[in-house]
């Protein structure tokens, strides 16, 4: 693993515990166990570090992913929560206390929201067996998405349930 890796990896749980705005360089350079001139050096400063850390969790977040399905695409988000914790989506975090004073992470945050509709769809039309319902997607999106945010409060039964949720709304298979 290279140094750039190798920060990302240790600064992405400070960022995802302690919040991206209230945590400070000390903090980062701790938990890297870097200097902040090779911080600084390999990844631009604190906005560069936290695009960094967004774009990586976005690709090992889209990895676990696979195109079987609505049902499966509820079956691996809970697994992933169940690895990583539920404290809502990090990227929705991001948003809400960087706002769009840093539109470098409102960037990073428009493309996990891009892919995450992308997967979405394709979960969709794997089940209809046809590409074309906005709808169905929209509102498997906002279960998906629902389910994030309740699962920090409301524990896994959210993923369950948002799974029962969207199966209600698949049509049934011919």
């Amino acid at each position: 693993m290279n140094i750039k890796d190798h920060i990302i990896a240790r600064v992405e749980p400070v960022f995802d515990a302690n919040g991206f705005a209230g945590t400070g360089m000390d903090r980062l350079t701790h938990a890297a166990q870097v200097s902040t001139r090779t911080l600084y050096k390999h990844l631009d400063g604190k906005t560069g570090l936290i695009c960094a850390v967004l774009d990586a969790r976005r690709r090992r977040f889209f990895e676990q992913f696979e195109d079987h399905g609505v049902d499966s695409l509820f079956a691996t988000l809970e697994t992933w929560v169940a690895a990583e914790g539920a404290r809502g989506c990090l990227f929705l975090r991001a948003q809400g206390e960087m706002g769009t004073d840093e539109p470098s992470v409102a960037d990073q945050v428009a493309i996990y929201r891009r892919d995450l509709r992308d997967l979405v769809e394709r979960a969709v039309a794997h089940d209809l067996g046809r590409d074309g319902d906005a709808d169905l997607v929209d509102e498997v999106l906002l279960l998906f998405e629902g389910a994030t945010s309740v699962a920090s409060y409301h524990g896994p039964a959210a993923f369950a349930a948002a799974r029962r949720a969207a199966a209600r709304l698949m049509p049934p298979k011919t």
